[in-house]
């Protein structure tokens, strides 16, 4: 069957380990000796539960993540997540700060790519007046303003150049006198269509600026002392289980569409802290906006998952790849395999830009681990149409698929870890 397979390099849906899908393919016919497949199980029945239980233990230990946080299993991909996060986090707002009028809810967006991008214009449509859900949407830092043209995104912008609104509350005295904290502060940590990656080294000027965040003049004063509760939210889909996470316990949501990574198209996977699991309903009468039901995080959180039918392949999927990861030796193993799965291509790339025939898009410090963006030249030293349709029919012919990357760019090399 392998002999067969071709070398899938795309972007999502990517590339399952063949011993994940064999073993998937038997239990489409009997499900854990039940008599029944995984498609036709009831997602309610013992053994699904106790498969969705185990998965969420095994993604805890795996990522590390605290008892702080709530691990849920939903629908809708990254783009639903770009409405939940502003739903679910305008409700907490609402409920922690009743007195603030809809324009002192910020919403602050850190731009660094396509995906994020398109985060940040989901929450103007959904914020927008009259009829809105309230809320001032800002830019924090926009990557095309120090890219190579002006206006591609092809770079992570340097610390000093992110515009955080600075707040601080230091007592309920001064409370009224000093600007709230933001409703949420998003960032898309591997932008897929774009090759650029935040470096999870938190020395490196490319790394995501937790410094400017959890510091004793920007964050919340709780009895006890300084507790970073900030509303950070990241989206992880393209690079989700390939290594650890930088500083998740200070993340209060982090999700990832399980198709890039994980497993088929269908199921997201989201890690919400337990102050983010709000009433809903409480916040609308307070004058937020009502949030869907399916998008609820609490009530997600509540039900275990299973308040509506989730995607039970999809959950079952992951469910193998995450136990092959284990075998495998976890995710500090795949980490040290994927460092050098970027390294050798990124090697080869810098050869053909050697030798004039292939060009990087990304500033150096800045490339993704999980997709590398190039373009293909042709003899003038110009990308050239004609040159990568050459090099796509190349490459095809040796098994080598998905190359061809995102309509928006010329070219992507899509390099994810289970390739």
């Amino acid at each position: 069957m392998s002999e067969n397979r071709a070398v899938n390099f795309g972007a999502g849906p990517s590339a399952l380990p063949l011993s994940v899908l064999e073993e998937a393919s038997t239990n489409l016919l009997n499900f854990q000796n039940t008599g029944i497949g995984i498609t036709e199980i009831s997602h309610r029945s013992k053994e699904f539960t106790g498969f969705l239980a185990d998965l969420e233990g095994r993604i805890r230990k795996q990522l590390d993540v605290p008892p702080t946080h709530k691990i849920i299993f939903t629908q809708g991909g990254g783009t639903g997540q770009f409405s939940a996060v502003v739903y679910n986090l305008l409700a907490r707002h609402r409920l922690l700060y009743p007195e603030l009028g809809d324009d002192e809810r910020r919403l602050e967006y850190v731009l660094t790519g396509s995906w994020s991008k398109k985060a940040m214009e989901e929450a103007k449509r959904l914020c927008a007046s009259p009829k809105g859900v309230g809320g001032d949407v800002r830019v924090v830092v926009d990557a095309r303003t120090f890219s190579k043209d002006g206006k591609s995104f092809d770079n992570i912008p340097p610390h000093a150049e992110y515009q955080f609104s600075p707040y601080t509350t230091a007592s309920l005295v001064h409370l009224r006198a000093r600007p709230p904290p933001p409703a949420l502060i998003y960032y898309c940590e591997n932008e897929t269509v774009d090759g650029v990656q935040f470096s999870d080294d938190l020395e490196s000027p490319q790394s995501f600026p937790f410094g400017l965040l959890f510091s004793p003049d920007f964050g919340e004063e709780q009895e006890g002392g300084h507790q970073p509760l900030l509303p950070l939210v990241a989206d992880y889909s393209s690079s989700f289980m390939s290594r650890p996470i930088p500083r998740l316990a200070d993340h209060a949501v982090i999700f990832a569409g399980a198709q890039k990574n994980l497993g088929p198209a269908g199921l997201t996977v989201v890690i919400v802290r337990q102050d983010c699991l709000v009433d809903a309903d409480a916040a609308a009468k307070l004058g937020a906006a009502p949030v869907p039901l399916t998008f609820v995080y609490k009530t997600i959180a509540d039900s275990n998952s299973v308040y509506n039918t989730p995607s039970v392949f999809a959950i079952y999927v992951a469910g193998l790849v995450v136990r092959n990861i284990e075998r495998e030796g976890g995710l500090a193993h795949y980490e040290r395999v994927n460092r050098g799965k970027k390294e050798k291509l990124y090697g080869i790339v810098k050869k053909g830009e050697e030798v004039g025939v292939l060009r990087r898009k990304v500033h150096e410090g800045s490339e993704s681990w999980m997709n590398v963006v190039f373009e293909v030249l042709g003899a003038d030293g110009l990308v050239s149409k004609e040159a990568e349709q050459r090099f796509i029919n190349g490459t095809s012919q040796r098994g080598m698929l998905g190359l061809k990357g995102h309509r928006s760019v010329t070219l992507g090399a899509f390099f994810f870890f289970h390739c």
